[in-house]
């Protein structure tokens, strides 16, 4: 049996060095976090919502587009994410359980989110409704709502990195760089932005390669899995092996096309023991589409030929559409 005295030391520990919940939870955590009062909040659109959600969650509407300029795919003004959530009773001081559908990253730019706004009790449910589900757990239909507050966000820049700065940092091979994009947008082949390729020295990892079966989304659209159980995070073992290769000590930054599924390898890494941790937030936008910043395995759109394919395509729908009216007379 352990001393009193032992049991006070440790206890002095783990308040001397901060010791914080798990950022990333079950379904037994989510008990845990309901039963005290967390705000749970559902970050997909509201039809899924009230299809049916964890009960107490609430909902603001789909977090990508609720949130974020539809061709900057940058946070709307502050002042109206503040009126967003003090109109919803969300107060990011508190503590905060952040779920969408299994294996969506919207659900850690939801974590993302609170923290840039100063949420410190954040944590986030990755098999999310659909884990719920399973565990054969009750939904909720009707809408649930909480109080309006009134605080006010305050921007963390310190957790992110901008354009400048990342500038800086690609010159320096002191800091690791991860991109979390598929192999052929990292190789150019897929173009998403004036240019293709990535930021030299980065090495590749998909956000996918997160989970236990990296490949679970292209199964579902073929048809060739009944769930999207592969979806589920691998354990720490796997995840460790996954980024071996990095150093835990030495800073790290992570991007993607837009800095969402960033935000889920970034939540990874600080889970598996990495202390210097930051998103470049207008990640592959912000890069690709700035002429002056270095692209390794540089490709270019050709908006020509986009703009001719585009054509065809629209031309074959409308002789579909001609073609389903003619049958129809």
């Amino acid at each position: 049996m352990r001393s009193l005295l032992a049991i006070i030391l440790t206890s002095i520990i783990s308040l001397a060095y901060g010791q914080q919940k798990n950022t990333i939870i079950q379904t037994d955590q989510v008990h845990q976090a309901i039963s005290r009062g967390a705000i749970i909040w559902d970050v997909r659109d509201e039809k899924s919502y009230l299809e049916g959600h964890i009960p107490g969650a609430i909902n603001i509407g789909e977090i990508g587009s609720t949130l974020r300029d539809p061709n900057k795919e940058d946070y709307i003004p502050t002042e109206q994410i503040q009126k967003l959530f003090n109109n919803a009773g969300l107060d990011v001081n508190k503590d905060i359980v952040v779920y969408g559908a299994r294996g969506n990253p919207y659900t850690y730019f939801g974590l993302y989110t609170v923290n840039y706004f100063g949420g410190k009790n954040a944590q986030v449910y990755h098999d999310g409704i659909d884990g719920w589900k399973q565990a054969g757990l009750p939904i909720q239909k009707e809408r649930q709502t909480l109080p309006p507050v009134s605080v006010v966000l305050i921007a963390q820049p310190q957790l992110v990195v901008t354009n400048e700065e990342m500038l800086k940092i690609a010159q320096s091979k002191s800091v690791q760089i991860i991109d979390a994009r598929t192999p052929d947008e990292y190789s150019g082949k897929d173009v998403r932005t004036i240019r293709g390729g990535h930021i030299p020295n980065a090495i590749n990892i998909p956000y996918e390669d997160n989970w236990q079966d990296p490949a679970t989304a292209i199964k579902l659209s073929k048809k060739q899995v009944a769930d999207n159980s592969g979806m589920t995070l691998k354990n720490q073992t796997d995840l460790k092996q996954l980024y071996a290769k990095l150093d835990p000590d030495k800073e790290t930054v992570v991007y993607c096309q837009s800095g969402v599924r960033a935000a889920e390898t970034a939540t990874v890494l600080k889970t598996l023991g990495f202390k210097k941790v930051k998103v470049y937030d207008s990640s592959w936008l912000g890069w690709g589409n700035n002429l002056k910043a270095p692209v390794a395995d540089e490709t270019f759109l050709n908006v020509g030929a986009l703009n001719a394919k585009m054509t065809a395509m629209q031309n074959k729908i409308n002789q579909l559409e001609e073609a389903l009216k003619n049958k129809n007379n």
